[in-house]
């Protein structure tokens, strides 16, 4: 009986976080568009749920900063602001640096192996103009040196911040000449790793998310102003 309970709890708790993973992409993604009141309806029936998993999924969504929650009038997208770029970024960026420097005191030579490998497929990705998989090997990258610096107060930090961040930087328009420069950006990131050159990669890192923090605030004031002669 208590093993048949355990089994309950996992199933259930792997359905909540396979919610909140799937209402994260259509967020992120832009497919529930910044602004817009979700569909609780629709999505309980596209994922096959009943309300009570699906609203216990947008409080995990509320706390992150991506959904709003109102009292009677149910849940909203929460709006992409200059202001929360500008509070946020400065943050990411000095824990992401934070990162690269204890990762170069821990990371392993299999670990390096393993960042390489997402490089190489990151510049195929480059290559081949795809953007969305661009974004998704990126994001793994990152993922990994974060994970490299054994710091779990600063890892669940950074990603929660990077959550809130990752819409932004998707939604934002990818300029040809921002691309390049954030390839170039990586190759450095992958050169300073792998000569785990602590000072230079967390200098670089900050730079990376400061010239994201840039491209993002510009693609929004562009939005605001198009919206302004509408």
């Amino acid at each position: 009986m208590n093993q048949e309970l355990a089994i309950q709890t996992i199933q259930r708790k792997s359905l909540h976080l396979e919610l909140v993973e799937c209402l994260q992409r259509l967020i992120i993604g832009g497919d529930l568009a910044p602004g817009s009141k979700v569909p609780e309806k629709e999505l309980c029936a596209q994922f096959g749920v009943s309300r009570t998993p699906l609203r216990e999924a947008l409080k995990v969504l509320a706390s992150d900063g991506l959904i709003k929650l109102e009292p009677n009038r149910g849940a909203w997208v929460t709006l992409v602001t200059v202001s929360e770029v500008e509070e946020v970024f400065p943050v990411l960026g000095a824990l992401e640096a934070l990162s690269g420097e204890l990762a170069c005191k821990s990371i392993s030579d299999d670990e390096i192996t393993g960042v390489r490998a997402l490089h190489e497929q990151m510049l195929h990705a480059y290559e081949s103009r795809d953007l969305d998989s661009y974004f998704s090997i990126n994001q793994k990258i990152h993922r990994a040196i974060l994970l490299a610096a054994r710091n779990d107060t600063l890892a669940t930090s950074c990603q929660a911040l990077s959550l809130r961040m990752q819409r932004a930087r998707y939604l934002a328009n990818m300029t040809e000449g921002r691309w390049h420069y954030a390839v170039q950006e990586h190759e450095k990131i992958m050169e300073y790793l792998a000569d785990r050159n602590g000072k230079m990669l967390a200098e670089t890192l900050l730079a990376h998310m400061d010239a994201k923090r840039l491209s993002v605030v510009q693609w929004l004031e562009t939005q605001d102003r198009t919206a302004d002669h509408t």
